[in-house]
């Protein structure tokens, strides 16, 4: 239920906008498509400071941007869709909110007065609401309220909402209201009364939604429609229908027969012409068009809950697309590797993805699934933790170091090829104190690595505590597994693959948070097309 009645806004010209998930990209890449430049921000109504914490069975994955800010991974949804980079801006939590509040209060800058939620918690987050706005770099804004409305957490929200029209002007303000139209099976019909006490409560608030969103599984009737405008107190055209898609992927041409593009810039009284959407159908032709396939086995710890990898399984998207290929992912639990034959779950896959992740949990299984795909000449892939393993997997099988492991595995290792690094040796507090958000890493010539990226230096993404133990680096090199990529301020090993392998790469940063529609990632790019050549040999 929490993707019911939840309220957005939309803003032209240094305001804000307001939106679920799915309708939200498909308006912005509309007017994206015209032309405008748009960005969008996301307020969480938790109490945490950001999701980084959070276990990904209870928040799925924790989305990393450029300047190191740990966000929702819807954040990571924007980024494909429009292709452009958010940032700490992008997401606000509650919690955040109040630490802001809290931290102000103790440094008095309230002068004394008794800090209340209004105006204080109010007055945070409509500074949050028009921080990426008041930096000129965007016509639109657009942010989106998580929760619902009548949520307790979501109050405080929806009163600084009431507040910014006034401050902005209610011409500035556009509010765009999502609600579900749920169909009963027995009655065989659609019902809007979710959907009228939704509004009442908006209306009691002081809100008056400009536009309905109706999320339903089956089309609206225009007596549905007139009902729902004349209850509402909308025009009868802006009650648009979001019927379920079949992809994420499809929603922008969706809503583009809709036309709700269209009615906020009527409403904002801004210049409208046709946008320019041949690329995302060109997309969409190649996506939909395969001429191949290839089966990947993604191993994890969290393989039951797919929104853990969400940003890995949408990069295998656009990576299948530019190859005209159907990415099929197998799905395989790092902790069942070893308990059952390991040639039976790896039956039939052309390339073996090790997963990010945390913790002793599966990390045997991890390390097997290296050894399967080295042994075998699998195409292979490791990611953070996944490179990790290939090392520990390397050290034990290739240069014999018995119990080599990660010092976060076993402090005890006598071969702690993988260690902590030494900036993170002293820290106690677990939020925000990762090496977090984008650094530079140079490629050696010659190398695999350099041939993917065609570039000596690159900027990669990165959520992680331990790194390669360069201590161990020549005898690891001597033996054939080569840093191809290192840092340049820390000679922090960036990615490692095996000279002798058909296809044997693995990175410490995480790739997949920089796949885009429009720039799908190098390295999955050229991993998909290793499993579309490997199925072809066998």
């Amino acid at each position: 239920m929490q993707t019911v009645f939840k309220t957005r806004l939309t803003s032209w010209r240094k305001q804000n906008l307001f939106l679920l998930q799915a309708e939200l990209l498909r308006l912005c890449k509309l007017l994206q498509a015209r032309g405008l430049s748009v960005t969008i921000q996301k307020f969480d109504p938790y109490i945490n400071i950001d999701p980084g914490t959070l276990n990904p069975y209870e928040h799925g994955e924790c989305f990393v941007t450029d300047d190191g800010a740990e966000t929702d991974l819807d954040l990571g949804h924007y980024e494909r869709f429009l292709n452009i980079k958010t940032s700490q801006a992008n997401n606000v939590t509650t919690g955040r909110i109040y630490n802001t509040v809290i931290q102000n209060e103790r440094k008095g800058e309230y002068l004394g007065k008794t800090v209340q939620v209004i105006p204080h918690i109010t007055d945070e987050i409509k500074r949050n609401f028009l921080a990426l706005a008041n930096s000129g770099e965007y016509d639109i804004v657009i942010t989106e309220i998580g929760g619902c409305v009548g949520d307790i957490e979501s109050l405080p929200f929806i009163e600084a909402l009431r507040q910014i029209r006034l401050d902005v002007g209610r011409e500035n303000v556009l509010v765009i209201h999502l609600t579900l139209i749920p169909y009963l099976k027995k009655a065989g019909e659609l019902k809007t009364k979710p959907t009228q006490h939704s509004v009442k409560l908006l209306l009691e608030s002081g809100i008056q939604p400009h536009i309905l969103v109706c999320r339903t599984e089956y089309p609206l009737s225009m007596d549905i429609r007139k009902k729902l405008a004349l209850f509402c107190n909308v025009e009868l055209n802006a009650v648009i229908e979001s019927i379920d898609a079949d992809s994420i992927y499809d929603v922008p041409l969706l809503m583009r027969k809709e036309r709700l593009d269209d009615i906020v810039l009527w409403k904002f009284n801004m210049p409208n012409h046709e946008p320019n959407i041949e690329d995302w159908k060109h997309f969409l032709g190649k996506l939909k068009n395969p001429t191949t396939e290839v089966t990947i086995a993604l191993v994890g710890k969290y393989v039951e809950l797919p929104d853990a990898y969400k940003s890995i399984i949408e990069s295998f998207v656009h990576s299948g697309a530019e190859n005209e290929c159907k990415v099929n992912i197998k799905w395989i639990k790092a902790e069942t590797i070893g308990k059952k034959h390991t040639d039976e779950l790896f039956a039939g896959v052309d390339g073996i993805l090790v997963a990010p992740g945390f913790g002793e949990r599966g990390i045997e299984g991890k390390i097997r699934a290296c050894n399967y795909a080295r042994e075998h000449k699998i195409p292979f892939f490791g990611i953070c933790l996944g490179m990790q393993c290939a090392v520990i997997e390397f050290a034990r099988n290739v240069l014999k170091m018995e119990n080599a492991h990660s010092t976060e595995m076993n402090s005890e290792t006598p071969f702690p090829v993988i260690s902590i690094m030494e900036s993170q040796k002293n820290i106690s507090m677990k939020g925000g104190t990762m090496r977090l958000g984008a650094y530079d890493c140079d490629l050696k010539e010659g190398s695999v690595a350099h041939s993917i990226y065609k570039q000596d230096n690159i900027s990669e993404r990165h959520r992680h505590r331990y790194e390669f133990n360069s201590e161990y680096l020549e005898r690891f090199e001597q033996a054939g597994m080569i840093a191809s990529g290192i840092n340049p301020k820390t000679n922090l090993v960036e990615m490692i693959e095996i000279t002798d392998h058909p296809y044997f790469v693995a990175c410490q940063f995480h790739p997949e948070l920089k796949s885009t529609v429009a720039n799908p990632h190098p390295l999955f790019v050229r991993f998909v097309k290793e499993a579309m050549k490997f199925r072809k040999n066998k």
